[in-house]
């Protein structure tokens, strides 16, 4: 996915579509990680920290 040199000899396919879309999934990861109970994994049920990356989630959508 990394675009390749404007003085390349022989030019590569690059796909912009799905660079944008990688990007914006990496920077929603990240976002995610900045709470620590979710960074941590705090919860011992996957049912509730599946329901705290929900709660996370949302904020990070509302801000």
């Amino acid at each position: 996915m990394i675009p390749p040199k404007r003085n390349r000899k022989t030019s590569r396919e690059y796909d912009r579509d799905g660079d944008k879309d990688r990007h914006l999934i990496e920077n929603f990861f990240a976002k995610l990680k900045q709470y620590r109970a979710i960074a941590t994994r705090y919860d011992k049920l996957a049912e509730t920290f599946l329901s705290a990356i929900d709660m996370a989630a949302s904020v990070i959508w509302l801000i």
